[in-house]
């Protein structure tokens, strides 16, 4: 950096539109009273817990903390036990909600009404590059969050690394996946705010709402979204307004659905990958290629037997947990997890790839492997499988995944289930699915007494 402070927005004029509304667009002007207004109206303290449900409110609130030196807190879920852990670590914790009340016994404060704007033009703040701006977290081995601190100089050049792969500018985003998350803050809010991007200030789910959602907002425009969502809004087979790009992260994507996603939408789908300790790193669009390009300096080091990501908005040197075959100095192929690397009777693969190839079956909307935990050494491991599936027979399924899969990936048992306890970005935690094939073993356990 060169500065030692960086604009809030790097919208050019006043009336440069921010965000999509229910009621219409937000210029730039709008969005700075805001700001302003709600950052008068915080308490004393200097963490925020910003549960926002609407995208512009979340965008207000994260810019508010910001200019006012407060710090925005972004934890993997709300569980009474998450609160309780990062209610003593911040004890000022205070919580912004948008209508949902507040969360546990914390301090809470209501996002109020817009502010006036007034006559004249609203300066833009500015923020020190080095000021923390947000608390993100992982889960990692033990179950226990992890805290990474991100600065507002890294912040804002992962946002325009983003936007000027994505030729963002300009566009209206629509993200199906919460502000909250890593993938849904930095490809729906950063991206905003530096990126010359508009949010819309909603988050769709169901194929009927995403559509509607996209039809609300002017071209050029943009679906954020995830491999769930995107395979439920194929299926569902409703008209969806033309679009100029797609966007999916959170999951692998396979090449069957990234070309259905093409050809229904007439769009081009770009991926998005990285990791909630770095943000992210490279992108590529996979009917084209297998190669991932990195984001603007970003780079790839040999790290003992994995690599490492540096450079660009990246504080350090950061291990990767992921699986890469560099092909030059600036693309790759990515493998897959460490974590889902399977190896049974020296048969490999992915939980990623077996994953693809169930869900790939004509009539199954949702499903995933799981590895069981480590077993004797003289135990095959089996591994397990739920899917959703209506309309659909265990040996039908099982047929299909043999024409698919080596015989020995196949699933024992296969379960059926009304739906997967995916999160609100569509991830599917390997604890909570545990839990699942837990609760049908206690049940099946029963009915053999």
């Amino acid at each position: 950096m060169t500065s030692s402070s960086l604009p809030l927005t790097d919208h050019p004029s006043p009336d440069s539109i921010v965000a999509w509304r229910p009621d219409g667009p937000v210029s730039r002007d709008q969005f700075l009273a805001d700001v302003a207004q709600l950052a008068a109206r915080f308490p004393p303290g200097g963490h925020i817990l910003n549960v926002c449900q609407d995208r512009y409110h979340f965008l207000v609130g994260l810019s508010a903390a910001a200019v006012s030196g407060r710090v925005s807190l972004l934890p993997p879920n709300l569980t009474e036990e998450t609160v309780a852990r990062l209610s003593a670590a911040t004890p000022d914790l205070v919580c912004l909600h948008d209508g949902q009340g507040a969360i546990g016994n914390l301090p809470s404060l209501g996002f109020p009404a817009p502010a006036p704007i007034g006559a004249g033009k609203l300066p833009v703040p500015h923020i020190p590059v080095d000021r923390v701006i947000a608390h993100v977290y992982t889960s990692g081995s033990t179950g226990v969050p992890g805290t990474h601190y991100k600065t507002w100089g890294s912040l804002v050049v992962n946002g325009l690394s983003e936007a000027e792969r994505l030729g963002a500018a300009g566009h209206a985003l629509v993200g199906t996946v919460p502000a909250q998350h890593m993938y849904g803050f930095e490809s729906t809010v950063l991206i905003c705010l530096h990126g010359r991007a508009a949010l819309s200030s909603g988050r769709p789910f169901y194929p009927a709402d995403i559509a509607a959602a996209l039809a609300a907002v002017p071209r050029p425009r943009a679906l954020v979204t995830t491999p769930f969502h995107l395979r439920a809004l194929l299926d569902a087979g409703v008209t969806v307004p033309p679009l100029d790009f797609i966007l999916s992260a959170t999951a692998p994507l396979s090449e069957d659905l990234a070309r259905r996603a093409e050809a229904a939408l007439g769009a081009p789908l770009l991926e998005i990958y990285g990791c909630t300790e770095t943000g992210q790193l490279a992108s590529r669009r996979s009917t084209a290629t297998r190669h991932w390009h990195l984001l603007g300096d970003v780079r790839l080091s040999p790290l003992d037997d994995r690599h490492a990501a540096s450079g660009g908005h990246i504080d350090g040197l950061v291990p990767l947990g992921d699986v890469l075959e560099p092909v030059d100095e600036r693309h790759f192929i990515l493998h897959g997890r460490n974590a889902d690397l399977i190896n049974i009777a020296g048969k490999r693969t992915s939980l990623a790839y077996l994953n693809e190839q169930l869900c790939g079956i004509p009539g199954v909307v949702d499903g995933a492997f799981l590895m069981p935990d480590d077993e004797p050494d003289d135990h095959v491991t089996r591994l397990r499988a739920a899917v959703v599936a209506p309309g659909l027979a265990a040996r039908e399924i099982l047929a299909a995944l043999r024409l698919r899969i080596d015989p020995i990936f196949l699933p024992r048992p296969l379960i059926f289930v009304d739906r997967l306890p995916r999160n609100a970005a569509s991830k599917l935690p390997r604890a909570d699915l545990q839990a699942l094939f837990a609760a049908h073993d206690a049940v099946h356990r029963g009915a053999a007494r």
